[in-house]
């Protein structure tokens, strides 16, 4: 069997188990204390440890379904009794049950793979990709806040969701590097022109241009250190 076959089949096992076999009844029953949430999260494990064993189909590999109900219950145990729920704390478990799976995968079935974990992980062009996102978040902020603030306007929008601003400069400055590494520059042009459609109305009713003006300088800030990076990043690949 190709390895990266049970990657992926270890992969959907996981899926399937954590979302379309988890009812709103269980996930609330784990979340209770004591013995009462046990009782919910160790036959959760074992589902995750079936569809493992069922969908790998390897039956003297008795170590997948072992390892997987072992970590998942420990994993969600960890999780519902110290860890407050939050959007960090769903990623943080996601990547640590997902990581468990590489792991194994990886020590189980390393002979049979051309191109081992670790040599993936030590791989330059890796970090390199990985650094241009990492730049695309925070340090890409602080940079245009800093460009942009002899411009911000006094007043501020007290209908405005918190954050928002920062979040929609992460994501879009996160798919313009994405289109412009997989060379498909046409995608920017769209999300330039569905953000510019958005935002019509709101500057069609300022009532100063300076409004106008701070909109399109922060936005063409944003798509130019996006772009560039991409650019920089495609080079050396």
């Amino acid at each position: 069997m190709e390895a990266y076959i049970v990657l992926v089949k270890l992969l959907c096992a996981h899926f399937i188990s954590d979302f379309a076999l988890q009812t709103n009844w269980i996930n609330r029953g784990k979340s209770k204390a004591g013995f009462t949430g046990i009782g919910f999260q160790a036959p959760h494990a074992a589902i995750h440890s079936g569809m493992s064993y069922l969908f790998v189909a390897e039956w003297s590999c008795w170590i997948i379904p072992v390892v997987i109900f072992i970590t998942h219950f420990i994993i969600d145990v960890t999780k519902y009794n110290y860890i407050k729920p939050s959007l960090t704390t769903f990623l943080i478990d996601q990547l640590c049950h997902v990581g468990v799976i590489v792991v194994l995968w990886n020590i189980l079935f390393n002979e049979c793979n051309t191109i081992p974990f670790v040599t993936i992980i030590s791989s330059a062009k890796l970090w390199i990709v990985a650094l241009a996102y990492i730049l695309m978040l925070k340090p890409s902020s602080i940079l245009l806040g800093m460009f942009l603030e002899k411009w911000t306007p006094t007043s501020s929008n007290a209908q405005s969701l918190p954050n928002a601003g920062q979040w929609i400069g992460y994501i879009e400055r996160i798919l313009i590097l994405t289109f412009v590494l997989i060379g498909s520059m046409e995608g920017v042009g769209f999300l330039l022109a569905a953000k510019s459609v958005f935002r019509f109305g709101e500057l069609n009713k300022a009532k100063e241009i300076r409004t106008t003006e701070y909109v399109l300088i922060g936005t063409l800030a944003s798509f130019t250190i996006a772009i560039l990076t991409g650019i920089a990043v495609s080079h050396l690949l």
